[in-house]
């Protein structure tokens, strides 16, 4: 049975940390708590599975005429077609059991009998509450609930028609009875998730890749969870599961794994979670790529200042600090090399990581009056201010469509994993010898659809 290891999935949300790129020293984030919250869909037809596969065809059999104060009456029960499942509006399963039924009965006196057999049909119910521990574990409660006969059983010896209605219903009233115990028995030995909990916590110790264009890896420390009570519907059993835990993000650098439990927390019941969640990842844009941007929008571009032209012949980008330096060599009325550098903030207007609180420094060789001076800085800074930018379009798209193809998956059969991104944008910005790191917000929300327990 693998229903538990949706654990594995359950852990694989909420990412953000510490990050290395391609050798570069890891920086030293804290680690970030939050939660994630995903409905969980169990089909009620799963857990008919497994009553079915623990009851046999024949369900009852007597073969004696003699047991029952020589009662003269063989029976054997069959079951005709798997057994049904429906939830109710009370929080109980409703089992429907369909029968068919052989039952041959004897009649004369002193020895000497005349048997006649039937075969009919009726439909057996119960009612089963069901209720899931904190321990992981589920607790079921099945009692019977009567029959309804198709026809009425009736042996035909010509003359005489003696109905059995009587004789069936005792045999199968029994039989209920020890039918009921059996689907108790076999529910709390099959949905006995704990081991599965165990197994998918262990599993989630050792870190995994969860990009291969940013080679980044994830690694989840689950702190609480909760559930919500478990609500039926004609079909399904729905509840919400919702996980506190420490993420860490690192890029370029697997982590160590974290050390296994041989047990996994009770878990808390409460009343009601949210179903969307807020997951952090990480992108990255390397200088050259910054540097590539610079020159196609400023180089041999040109501007006038005090009738004479300055163009910018060359341009170079990378980091400084904690500001993006941009290097812009300048020939004409300004031969020398211009500094503006940045804070890089992300302008969700423009969709763009731009530069706020701007500096300005010019090295040349040759003296200009403090006015051109003032011009030239006042005219290039503006540009650099207005025109710069690294459009975050496509990273915000990749990164949409790696988490979406990561959340709709069929990770282990018969558990089903859907998922959508509804908003995706970058929310801190930070520098490194390399780059540019773009810590980016999602809101997105997850379903876990169990087949095959």
């Amino acid at each position: 049975m693998k229903i538990f290891k949706i654990l594995f999935l359950l852990f694989s949300v909420g990412i953000f940390g510490q990050s290395n790129i391609s050798g570069n020293p890891i920086y030293n984030f804290p680690k970030i708590k939050s939660s994630i919250t995903m409905p969980v869909t169990i089909p009620l037809s799963e857990i008919s599975n497994i009553i079915n596969a623990s009851v046999k065809d024949m369900i009852f059999q007597d073969d004696s005429y003699t047991d029952n104060d020589n009662d003269q009456f063989k029976v054997k029960v069959w079951k005709t077609r798997p057994i049904r499942l429906v939830g109710d509006v009370n929080q109980n399963i409703l089992i429907e059991v369909p029968l068919k039924i052989w039952a041959e009965k004897g009649l004369g006196t002193l020895g000497v009998y005349t048997y006649q057999e039937t075969t009919f049909e009726t439909v057996m119910y119960f009612k089963t509450a069901l209720s899931f521990k904190n321990n992981w574990t589920i607790s079921t409660s099945t009692q019977p609930m009567g029959f309804k006969w198709v026809k009425k059983p009736v042996l035909d010896f010509g003359k005489i028609k003696i109905p059995i209605t009587s004789l069936v219903e005792k045999s199968l009233k029994e039989q209920q009875q020890n039918f009921s115990k059996i689907i108790d028995k076999q529910m709390a030995e099959q949905l006995n998730f704990q081991q599965y909990a165990v197994l998918a916590w262990n599993a989630f110790s050792q870190p995994f890749n969860i990009s291969e264009e940013y080679n980044t890896w994830l690694k989840i420390t689950p702190i609480n969870v909760n559930i919500t009570p478990l609500k039926f519907y004609g079909n399904q059993i729905n509840t919400n599961i919702g996980i506190d835990i420490f993420s860490e993000t690192y890029t370029g650098t697997k982590p160590e794994a974290s050390q296994p439990v041989k047990m996994v927390m009770n878990f808390n019941f409460i009343p009601l979670l949210a179903d969307q969640f807020l997951l952090q990842t990480t992108a990255n844009i390397p200088f050259s790529e910054a540097t590539g941007i610079a020159k196609k929008t400023f180089l041999n571009k040109e501007f006038d200042i005090r009738n004479s032209k300055v163009k910018i012949t060359d341009i170079n980008v990378y980091g400084e600090a904690n500001r993006i330096m941009i290097e812009a060599e300048t020939e004409g009325y300004v031969n020398g090399t211009a500094f503006i550098s940045g804070i890089p903030v992300y302008d969700e207007a423009k969709r763009k990581i731009v530069l706020s609180d701007t500096k300005f420094k010019l090295r040349t060789s040759n003296m200009l009056q403090k006015l051109a001076t003032s011009l030239f800085k006042g005219k290039i800074v503006k540009m650099i201010e207005d025109e710069y930018g690294i459009l975050t379009n496509d990273l915000e798209t990749s990164s949409k469509k790696s988490i979406e193809e990561a959340f709709n998956k069929e990770y282990y059969k018969g558990l089903r994993m859907t998922g959508k991104v509804f908003n995706l944008k970058p929310h801190q910005i930070l520098l490194n010898d390399s780059g540019i790191t773009a810590v980016i917000d999602i809101n997105a929300n997850l379903r876990f659809t169990l087949k095959g327990f």
